[in-house]
């Protein structure tokens, strides 16, 4: 890849201070795990918050130039074509009941060439890759779970087997919200061959990064697929990152959707409603037990700046989308923005590239919450490689002012420490006993204690 990028250890060293300076723990992945997956929670951009089912190889484009020059440089380096690119009649955030999808003679899908015109003549997303890898961006695309149902209708045979479609494709599986497709009944023969010659499509057109949807929801009745698609990514040879979507995965299934993908929605589709944000902060303590390098619990996309297809910007308020940027950094959540880039706002382009934020989400551990009253939710983390020190988010959930806090000895620490307030830069002074700050309705304070 070319391009102006700064790799992910620039971006926290910046964001961390220079005196983190090279063997101080911020380094690429441990001895025996530098081919892990997602070392750190995935960053990037979804076409979905924005451009619903819609968008195409020009916008597709134009957006991936801004992301590069405007958040690359910050780490963000996933862009993700979303739903129904094969659609050639996409048209909104609801689905043709009766879809044409672009598919290839073994019901692989592709994309619309009316929509994507260099995938034309079988060339796939292969031509658009090419032109994101050379930003030195990640090419993700959406998937739906299963076969097309178009291709078994045709009865297409799976590729390198004397199997068609009707042989693996269970009917009876079917997605709710969405038309495009019969699950895989991976009893039968073929069924595996089926996903492999699909991710081996993927792999030759250069993904990165697949979301999976129609997978986390009902989880066992599509656990054998989820391990399907394991197995495809692993057999065709390219390291693929796997997002399971949607939510709400179950917790007790953490095991396994550890095992088998990199991150998974711990909710259904997230947008700009403080009900769905206040309902997240328990969502992401139930899973924080969970969470490790290469398996994130995915909060879901950040519904930032201008949304649903041009026609409005986010509702939530200023503090409300501090506290949105404040939880997925304490909590590292991947932070996938879902805003379209080419209304991208100052305040918006602030939020998402404080580097010292960002180094929260990115370079913490030990991160937690601390259950201390009614009304105020607090998380805390370690900063890597500085284990003296802490970083701490005081939230207010609450519809008017309040103070909110927490003592030294809670968080470990026995002396008395200096306060820097992340969002402004600023310097607060030192504490020796408690740490209070008074916040605004649905607020948020994000702070670095240190010596």
């Amino acid at each position: 890849m070319t391009g102006p990028s700064m790799d992910r250890r620039g971006v926290l060293l910046a964001g961390m201070g220079a005196s983190l300076a090279a063997g101080s723990g911020v380094a690429a992945a441990p001895a025996g795990k530098s081919s892990l997956l997602a070392q750190r929670p995935p960053m990037g951009w979804n076409s979905w918050n924005s451009f619903a089912t819609t968008i195409n190889e020009a916008q597709a484009l134009e957006t991936a130039r801004i992301m590069a020059a405007k958040l690359l440089p910050f780490g963000y380096d996933v862009f993700t074509v979303d739903i129904q690119w094969y659609e050639p009649e996409a048209a909104s955030y609801d689905y043709n009941r009766n879809p044409q999808p672009a598919m290839d003679g073994h019901g692989r899908l592709l994309p619309a060439p009316n929509r994507f015109p260099s995938s034309a003549g079988g060339l796939g997303f292969k031509p658009l890759a090419d032109q994101v890898h050379a930003l030195g961006l990640k090419f993700g695309v959406h998937l739906m779970r299963g076969i097309p149902r178009a291709a078994v209708k045709a009865n297409l045979p799976v590729l390198g087997t004397s199997i068609r479609a009707a042989d693996v494709a269970d009917t009876s599986s079917v997605c709710s919200w969405n038309p495009d497709m019969y699950g895989v009944d991976m009893r039968k023969a073929g069924a595996q061959a089926y996903y492999d010659s699909v991710f081996r499509l993927f792999a030759q057109w250069g993904v990165d990064f697949v979301k999976m949807d129609d997978m986390s929801r009902p989880y066992d009745a599509h656990a054998a697929e989820i391990e399907a698609a394991h197995k495809a990514i692993k057999a065709s040879g390219r390291p693929m990152i796997l997002s399971l979507s949607p939510g709400e995965t179950p917790v007790p299934r953490a095991e396994h959707v550890r095992r088998f993908a990199q991150m998974w929605r711990i909710s259904d589709d997230f947008w700009d409603e403080w009900s769905m944000l206040e309902a997240q902060f328990t969502r992401l303590e139930n899973w924080n037990a969970f969470r490790a390098p290469g398996a994130w619990p995915d909060a879901d996309m950040l519904p930032l700046g201008r949304l649903a297809l041009g026609k409005r910007d986010s509702k939530f308020t200023p503090d409300e989308q501090q506290t949105l940027m404040t939880l997925w950094s304490i909590a590292r959540s991947p932070l996938i923005m879902g805003g379209d880039l080419r209304h991208l706002d100052e305040a918006t382009l602030a939020l998402l590239t404080n580097r010292q934020v960002l180094a929260v989400n990115q370079a913490s551990t030990g991160n937690q919450p601390h259950f201390v009253e009614d009304g105020a939710r607090i998380w805390s983390a370690r900063p890597e490689g500085r284990p003296a020190e802490r970083y701490l988010a005081l939230f207010n959930t609450t519809g008017k002012s309040k103070a909110v806090g927490v003592g030294l000895r809670e968080l470990g620490l026995t002396d008395g420490v200096s306060v820097r307030d992340l969002w402004s830069g600023q310097d607060l002074g030192r504490v020796n006993d408690r740490v209070e700050r008074t916040l605004p309705s649905h607020g948020s304070a994000l702070l670095r204690l240190g010596a």
